[in-house]
């Protein structure tokens, strides 16, 4: 039973820390337009894009980056992944793809793209050897 209640904390303790990136873009320009936020899409190859892997690891697992985007942005992660133990559901992979078609023309990864709350570009990046707070700053010079 001790066991089970120190699974079910470390499991309430993780939920806290999580980033609240949602998987269906229809939701997050809908949760856009009715908190009156902008949209931050990136678009990531998760299990073989380098650059994207040390964006993930030093700026999107921020404490500062995952402040901030709680308050300031609906956050979506257009993800690509190569490994078969990775893909994605087909729905997923087509509204991707779609996304891309749409912001990504270039195939640019990992590109960074903070769209107003109707989907217009505001600003577009993509990796940045920098910290979590000049990285904010990068994305908060687009809202001007």
């Amino acid at each position: 039973m001790k066991k089970y209640i120190i699974i079910l904390f470390l499991f309430i303790g993780t939920l806290g820390y999580s980033q609240n990136w949602k998987t269906n873009f229809d939701d997050a320009k809908a949760q856009a337009n009715k908190e009156n936020k902008n949209i931050l899409l990136v678009f990531s190859g998760s299990d073989w894009c380098a650059p994207c892997i040390k964006l993930e690891n030093t700026i999107w697992k921020s404490e500062d980056f995952k402040k901030e985007a709680e308050q300031k942005w609906v956050i979506y992660k257009a993800d690509f992944p190569k490994k078969k133990s990775n893909l994605l559901s087909a729905e997923l992979t087509a509204s991707n793809k779609k996304l891309a078609e749409q912001y990504n023309k270039s195939g640019n990864f990992p590109l960074v793209v903070l769209l107003d709350k109707s989907g217009s570009i505001l600003g577009i990046t993509g990796y940045k050897n920098v910290t979590p707070q000049e990285y904010i700053q990068i994305i908060r010079s687009f809202e001007k």
